[in-house]
């Protein structure tokens, strides 16, 4: 019997440390840091301008605002076309509107005086790749509407290589920004997810050594490193501080507060740069998390996000 005892209180301590070390395991992620082009669809159309006294303007589109009403500009000069009156719903600020307004005859043609598209391109970093799943995560932040208030509701978009070809310095009171070579050819992967932590998707990860990520608890103020293309396409290791770390419930993406130090990439930058964002933050071996804004005041400075935060808003 004593022994019987002795079997069960051994089966139970070990189905508790297998379970104790399931419970703990980490998450291991590969580091991004390359710069890819980005084009995402919109869900509707967005507006990336408005003419002086059209139509448009006076029933108050503005721009950033997204139409909701048509996912193509064919789409859009048709329904003008079948109507003297046009009611359409405003995606703004989170909130959508109705606005109604009655087309201007402008060369025979009935005439908004909006420019609108139906996707987005631009330049980002990837910050990690899951090879378990084979998925990626970028940016830090949301791909953003003209007006940059809100993030853009997608219906998918595609990551391209691409190479950096020239860097605009940032220096106090405007930011720099990277100016890439996009290759449409090389689709890398494909973008399912647009959030205010970062874009999500579907790609093959690179064949390299995955590390583990840091939970917030360990991420602190200190010496850390980001993985950054800023030339052709080389991914090199830069150093930062982590000036101060918040409280990433409320922060809004802006979890740390970060300073490049590296004197070369001071020297080639002036900072942090658009086009920067998403890029790795690496502190004691680990992925805490990625680069998200710049201060335009000093370059120099930043604000990162943390992975978790990134992991959360991906699943």
């Amino acid at each position: 019997m004593q022994l019987k005892r002795r079997i069960c209180a051994l089966l139970l301590l070990l189905f508790l440390l297998q379970t104790k070390a399931f419970a703990t395991e980490t998450k291991m992620l590969i580091p991004g840091g390359h710069t890819v082009g980005i084009k995402a669809y919109a869900q509707g159309l967005v507006v990336s301008g408005v003419e002086k006294d059209s139509p448009a303007e006076k029933a108050g589109l503005r721009q950033g605002d997204i139409l909701l009403d048509a996912n193509s500009v064919e789409q859009l000069r048709e329904q003008m076309k079948n109507n003297t009156q046009l009611t359409l719903s405003v995606l703004r600020g989170g909130e959508t509107k109705t606005i109604s307004f009655c087309p201007a005859i402008k060369e025979g043609k009935r005439h908004l005086g909006a420019y609108v598209r139906d996707s987005v391109a631009g330049i980002g970093t990837v910050t990690y790749y899951d090879a378990e799943n084979s998925t990626f995560g970028a940016l830090g932040h949301g791909i953003s509407d003209f007006s940059g208030t809100q993030t853009l509701p997608i219906s998918g978009g595609e990551v391209v290589s691409s190479a950096v070809r020239e860097v605009v310095r940032g220096v106090s009171g405007t930011a720099g920004r990277l100016k890439g070579e996009f290759d449409t050819s090389k689709t890398l992967g494909v973008i399912l997810k647009n959030t205010d932590k970062g874009i999500f998707g579907a790609a093959e990860a690179p064949t390299i050594e995955p590390i583990p990520i840091a939970n917030t608890e360990e991420i602190h103020a200190g010496k850390a490193q980001i993985y950054s293309n800023v030339k052709a396409d080389q991914v090199e290791m830069y150093d930062i501080e982590i000036v101060k770390c918040y409280d990433g419930r409320q922060s809004h993406g802006r979890d740390m507060l970060i300073r490049i130090t590296d004197e070369e990439l001071l020297k080639t930058t002036g900072g942090i740069v658009q086009g920067m964002s998403g890029s790795p933050i690496i502190q004691d071996g680990k992925l805490v998390g990625a680069v998200t804004h710049v201060l335009v005041h000093d370059p120099s400075l930043g604000y990162g996000i943390y992975i978790e935060n990134m992991l959360d808003a991906a699943a």
